[in-house]
């Protein structure tokens, strides 16, 4: 029995390129999940002030930051969902590729492969989507900050030094 080198390089290619995507997935489910910690930690340190503090204003204004949280709390978690569907369909269609690989039929290698394709095609897709949330999410991050009070200090800034 002869060894196909060509065959085992591209055996291996094949199982290697979607282990890089896996490697991406973990790694952006990291990140988001990150992200998530710190709403959740934000929202507890607003609901505690919450409710030590009599001012209507104040509260008024915490109930709508923690409106945003929990928005960006539930874009979050589907961030994640989809992050580990990719996963699971990228590792779905690296088991694909092995046995559509290892089948012995030209035709059963076909529908293997076909499959393989579909899952793959699906991975990115759920990628993609998952990116697209985290995006939002990160633009809405910064939807509540009020920079007025930044405008003020630069203007007050600038007219002392022009004062001078």
């Amino acid at each position: 029995m002869a060894i196909d080198v060509s065959n085992i390089t591209h055996s291996i290619q094949l199982a290697v390129a979607p282990v890089f995507f896996l490697t991406g997935v973990a790694g952006m489910i990291g990140a988001v999940a990150g992200r998530l910690a710190r709403i959740i930690d934000r929202g507890r340190v607003l609901e505690d002030r919450m409710s030590a503090s009599k001012d209507a204003d104040y509260i008024q204004r915490s109930m709508l930051e923690l409106g945003f949280l929990r928005r960006r709390g539930r874009l979050a978690n589907v961030c994640i969902g989809l992050l580990t569907g990719c996963g699971a369909l990228i590792a779905l269609t690296i088991i694909l590729l092995f046995i559509g690989q290892t089948a012995a039929a030209e035709i059963d290698a076909r529908a293997w492969s076909m499959a393989a394709m579909i899952s793959f095609g699906l991975g990115v897709v759920s990628f993609v989507s998952a990116l697209c949330c985290f995006m939002i999410e990160t633009m809405m991050a910064t939807r509540l900050l009020n920079f007025h009070p930044l405008r003020q200090a630069a203007k007050a800034a600038e007219g002392q030094s022009s004062a001078f």
